[in-house]
């Protein structure tokens, strides 16, 4: 029977809360649409071949804004694999034993076989107390959703959900498609608009949408501009934008660029390989969102040599040090090429290799 009481009704209510961005969002796009195709398109244009250009292009732009804003609402987000939860028995160990070596030891012994090579600020694994599991690298808590999410970069209340690896895709091009729309409605409407303050217009009902219509598209856009613009310097960076306020912290230290491969894989790593569905929301991102090719040199020491399965990723890349847990193979293809590791070869990081000291690790919560 599901719990009820003042706590459950305040969950339903913050549950109903959360979906007034959206609400706002859907209401503004179904006046913008009354007011375009109404409006502007059949009422207020005479020219006929001017309203079947502009309705038809209108619908177009409006097909894939809407389908991109749906997938990135309703995308659910992907949490951690099985295999970076901890077993009963370790949960039991951990909740038994004071903080201190025991619990190093069982988090330790998790991540030595995990594809993991990011620490918190102190050196730790990263660790969730919540969700009682390991982070995979680029995980991170949500206090809104309560869980963990793989390649968290925000929670956004306009869509009420994160986005993150399973719907950043979407993300971009709900940003890109709703840009265009909005433009579209700027350019189609500023002749009328125009016209409206020289009173060329008839005093008519559609005066007023005409007006209201292009300083909304207008405001809009300035706004997506900028938010646009921002999303597409992280994923030439390819970085999240907890990322880009927080740089990763790998065993080496703090590398704010240790995921980045250049800008063609970093593009790859979000849109796929496939480029005729780079431009629809469909999911054709690379990975599972739990490991993440990096560019670094400085080689985990407390890990074990990579396994067989990713020996083919290894030989490839012979002669350039590689992190030695093993990737998944829909990520590791893309270290098969060299180029973006050239730069990394040298004998003075073999030494540093060599050199590395192996500090103890402990638990920090990271949220």
């Amino acid at each position: 029977m599901a719990p009820s009481g003042p706590s459950s009704v305040r969950r339903r209510c913050r549950r109903c809360l959360y979906w007034i961005p959206v609400l706002f969002i859907s209401i503004i796009v179904c006046w913008s649409y009354y007011a375009c195709v109404i409006q502007l398109c059949i009422v207020t244009m005479e020219n006929i071949g001017e309203k079947i250009l502009c309705l038809i292009a209108y619908h177009f732009f409006l097909l894939l804004f809407v389908w991109s804003y749906w997938k990135t609402i309703f995308t659910l987000p992907m949490n951690p694999a099985k295999e970076f939860h901890l077993s009963y028995s370790d949960k039991e160990l951990l909740e038994r034993e004071p903080r201190g070596e025991s619990q190093q030891d069982v988090l330790r012994r998790m991540a030595k076989d995990l594809p993991v090579y990011t620490r918190t600020m102190s050196g730790a694994i990263r660790y969730c107390d919540r969700c009682q599991l390991v982070k995979p690298d680029r995980c991170h808590h949500c206090s809104v959703c309560d869980k963990c999410i793989l390649k968290m970069d925000h929670h956004c209340p306009w869509v009420n959900n994160c986005v993150g690896f399973s719907n950043y895709k979407f993300f971009l091009l709900f940003l890109a498609y709703s840009l265009l729309y909005c433009l579209f409605i700027v350019a189609t409407d500023l002749q009328y608009f125009i016209k409206f303050w020289t009173n060329g217009l008839p005093d008519t009902q559609a005066k007023f949408h005409i007006m209201f219509l292009f300083f909304a598209a207008a405001m809009f856009s300035v706004s997506l501009s900028s938010l646009f613009g921002y999303h597409c310097w992280l994923v030439c960076k390819n970085r999240s934008t907890l990322e880009a306020f927080r740089a990763p912290v790998f065993r080496h230290g703090t590398d704010k660029n240790g995921f980045s491969l250049g800008f063609s894989k970093n593009l790859r790593q979000v849109f796929g390989d496939e480029q005729k569905y780079w431009l629809l929301p469909v999911f054709t991102s690379l990975g599972d969102g739990c490991s993440f090719p990096t560019c670094l040199v400085n080689q985990d020491p407390e890990q074990a040599s990579t396994p067989t399965g990713a020996n083919t990723a290894t030989k490839s890349i012979e002669n350039n040090p590689f992190p030695a847990k093993p990737l998944r193979e829909s990520q590791s293809h893309l270290l098969t090429d060299s180029q973006s590791w050239n730069e990394n070869n040298g004998n003075s990081e073999k030494g540093k290799l060599a050199g590395m000291s192996n500090p103890g690790l402990t638990i920090e919560n990271e949220t």
